[in-house]
C-alpha cells in the first residue's frame, strides 16, 4: 500500500458499527434516536436512497470526529430486568471494541444515555 494514501472512514460508517455493536448487549431492548437523531436519519437515509444505497440502521448513535478523536453517543432502552449501569458500562466497552476491530479508529469517548427502561417489577 502506497504509504502516502489516506484512508477516511465516514461518520456514518462508524455510527452503524457502533449502533449493531450496541443493540447486541444483553440488557439492549432497542436504540432511540431522540430529535436530533431523527432529523439527522432523515436527512441520511435520503442521501443513501439517492444514491441507490440501502441505509444501515444508525439510529440512536452520533459520531463526531474532531482533530482525529472519535466520540461517539448513544441513545437506548434497557431491560428493567438489568442492570441498567452495568448495560451502559458493557454498551461502553463493545461498542469500543468494535469500532476499533471495524475502522482502526479507537473513540476517545463513548457516552451512553438510557433514555427509558422497559419490564421489570412495578
Amino acid at each position: 500500500m502506497n504509504p502516502e494514501t489516506e484512508s477516511v472512514i465516514a461518520e456514518p460508517v462508524i455510527a452503524a458499527v457502533a449502533a449493531y455493536a450496541a443493540a447486541t448487549v444483553p440488557g439492549v431492548i432497542r436504540l432511540e434516536p431522540g430529535l436530533r437523531g431523527l432529523a439527522g436519519s432523515v436527512v441520511r437515509t435520503a442521501r443513501q436512497k439517492i444514491k441507490g444505497l440501502d441505509p444501515a440502521p444508525t439510529e440512536g448513535v452520533r459520531v463526531t470526529i474532531e482533530k482525529g478523536e472519535v466520540r461517539l453517543e448513544i441513545d437506548l432502552t434497557s431491560s428493567g430486568f438489568d442492570q441498567v449501569a452495568a448495560v451502559g458500562q458493557a454498551v461502553q466497552r463493545t461498542v469500543a471494541r468494535a469500532v476499533a476491530d471495524a475502522t482502526g479508529l479507537t473513540a476517545a469517548s463513548v457516552t451512553v444515555s438510557i433514555v427509558d427502561i422497559e419490564g421489570g417489577l412495578r
